[in-house]
């Protein structure tokens, strides 16, 4: 599936919808130039999945990972869209792999507990693709211009297939 974004709200509008949908263990594997909004993505998808200041959601390029409390414990709904198939606790782990080696360094970081945890947000997932499972939701993300995005969306299971569902 293709989607097209005219401008950073319509681009945080498809991560909030994405978010809403999410569940421990769910992958999001993101791919894109520099530049392309994979960061502003991830802040539509922390509101989405309730991370009460969306505006805390920064790039950890420097710092390699991320970690957000989305929907705390306890919480039976999210914010932005009530309950729903997301609406259990959730943490979110937003991973930014461009200063890693090579795949085995997000192994050693403990990427398997951070799944049995939360979900995974990854920027420049082609970077670690061998450890990633194949279930997994891939956002290939094209400028068009300095405003607009196409995201090119591909599920790899039957989880990803109800992210997937979420964006129709």
């Amino acid at each position: 599936m293709i989607l097209e974004s005219n401008n950073l709200e319509a681009t945080h509008d498809i991560g909030r919808r994405l978010g809403a949908a999410l569940i421990v263990g769910d992958v999001v594997a993101l791919v894109g130039p520099l530049g392309a909004g994979k960061t502003a993505l991830v802040r539509g998808i922390a509101e989405g999945a309730g991370v009460p200041d969306s505006r805390e959601v920064n790039s950890p390029t420097f710092v390699i990972v991320n970690e957000y409390e989305a929907r705390p414990p306890g919480r039976s709904e999210s914010p932005q869209h009530g309950p729903g198939p997301g609406s259990a606790a959730l943490r979110l782990y937003h991973i930014d792999t461009y200063r890693l080696r090579n795949w085995t360094d997000l192994d050693a970081l403990g990427f398997d507990e951070m799944l049995a945890q939360g979900a995974a947000l990854i920027e420049w997932a082609d970077r670690v693709e061998p450890l990633l499972p194949e279930d997994r939701f891939t956002i290939t993300l094209e400028p068009i211009d300095d405003t607009r995005r196409r995201f090119h969306c591909h599920a790899g299971g039957p989880r990803s297939q109800a992210l997937l569902a979420a964006l129709r």
